[in-house]
């Protein structure tokens, strides 16, 4: 069995009973990502010496573009790094308003040892190394004053690049910083808020620090670049950024299009040009998205940074190109996903003994058989119906004593557990075995 522990179990188990895809545990359920992994892990050693990256995901849906994103992020946690992951949407995180991506990164910011937000931890442990760097740089323990003048010191030191290009971060860094050690807690849960890129911060707050205004688009990116500062400051390898489901650009207004293919553009270009050392930027899309009238093929510069000529065998897709796609999954991976979830089930149920005997590996093959055949046969689309319906089953066998699994045959798949990516996938449902 999958040796994992009861909190990581807990949540595999609750997140694919809900149909989504978990926040950990996600190595002991990658599979076919194999080919990726020495590709990711030498990307992730250039971003921790300094470098950026900027990476593209490919995938129809159901191919793992979200778990593809979530491993990736989970192997940088380990690896040392903090993660972000930003769902793009047209009203509530729109690309092309990087002021609210920079919200939005703050509020999902994550580390190994604590979940989203981080950020609010992130700062004041940057706040306590500096200290410590202080007393190691010969300040005098006993005498507070001492040390915090060579805090402050330090803090100026580590700050002068920061405040070349986003000198209101710099200066809010050093009021959150003043207001922490004279235990004024207002002011600094405001001036965190602030620096987080929350709007509408009182001005009586900002004034402290001598900040105006609110976070604007141009202002985002300075922000960006404090943030990594203070990362690498605190020991964190660097920040993984994941931009998912970009590919909704091409369902929002031609303007608004232009402006958000743009900002990519820019971001990848600021990655290059060294401007975000300790970045990695993952997006996600569909391939319509890449190759299509309405996604990175409007902005000619865009494409051809990104663009990769998939129409080879897909055995020999190059891992380490800009850009690399999902193939999805097919009857045999979907059977070993199901043996990995059935055995993390086990691992930590007092009926493991049945819940083996009763799903077997050859009941797990007809039940992915059964699932994707009401799908139409489209396997691809097949995982998340297939994982939820494997879950009801262990549930069942380990609450009641009596239950035995049905024939794989009578498994239904009823119209309203499809979400609407599924229907689009599916194309004609009436066409379509479901039952109701």
């Amino acid at each position: 069995m999958t040796a994992v522990s009861p909190r990581r179990r807990r949540e595999i188990v609750d997140a694919l009973r809900r149909g989504t895809v978990p926040q950990r545990g996600l190595d002991v359920m990658a599979v076919g990502l194999d080919r990726f992994h020495a590709a990711l892990a030498d990307e992730l050693d250039v971003v921790a010496e300094g470098g950026g990256v900027f990476k593209a995901v490919r995938g129809e849906y159901g191919a793992g573009k979200t778990f593809f994103a979530r491993w990736l992020a989970e192997t940088a946690k380990q690896r040392g790094f903090a993660t972000a992951e930003v769902q793009i949407s047209e009203t509530e995180t729109p690309l092309h308003r990087l002021e609210t991506i920079y919200r939005r990164i703050t509020e999902n910011l994550a580390t190994e040892a604590t979940g989203p937000s981080a950020f609010r931890e992130v700062i004041d442990g940057w706040l306590r190394v500096l200290e410590e760097d202080a007393i190691a740089a010969g300040a005098d323990t006993g005498d507070r004053d001492d040390v915090s003048r060579r805090t402050e010191t330090i803090l100026e030191q580590r700050l002068a690049a920061v405040s070349r290009t986003a000198p209101a971060f710099a200066a809010a860094l050093r009021g959150y910083r003043e207001a922490t050690v004279s235990g004024n807690v207002e002011t600094a849960d405001g001036l965190a808020a602030w620096l987080g890129g929350q709007p509408h911060v009182a001005a009586s707050v900002r004034r402290v620090a001598g900040v105006r205004g609110d976070l604007d688009h141009f202002g985002a990116f300075g922000f960006l670049q404090g943030l990594l500062a203070v990362l690498r400051d605190s020991d964190y390898r660097g920040l993984v950024l994941v931009l998912d489901e970009v590919e909704t650009l091409q369902r929002v207004r031609s303007d608004v299009r232009e402006k958000s293919l743009n900002a990519l553009r820019q971001l990848l270009d600021e990655i290059d040009a060294g401007r975000f050392p300790g970045l990695y930027v993952l997006i996600t899309g569909t391939p319509a998205f890449y190759d299509g009238t309405q996604g990175v093929q409007r902005l000619p510069p865009l494409a051809a940074r990104i663009n990769v000529d998939f129409s080879g065998d897909p055995r020999w897709d190059n891992p380490r190109a800009p850009q690399v796609r999902l193939l999805g999954f097919h009857r045999d991976s979907l059977q070993e996903l199901g043996e990995r979830v059935r055995n993390i089930y086990a691992s930590g149920s007092s009926e493991a003994q049945r819940i083996e005997s009763l799903v077997t590996d050859t009941y797990l093959d007809g039940l992915a058989g059964t699932v994707a055949g009401r799908l139409g046969g489209k396997v691809g689309i097949a995982p998340r119906l297939y994982l939820r319906k494997l879950i009801d089953i262990l549930d069942k066998i380990e609450q009641f004593p009596d239950y035995v699994p049905t024939e794989v045959a009578n498994v239904t798949v009823a119209a309203a557990e499809l979400n609407e990516d599924e229907r689009a996938a599916i194309g004609d449902i009436d066409a379509v075995q479901i039952d109701v």
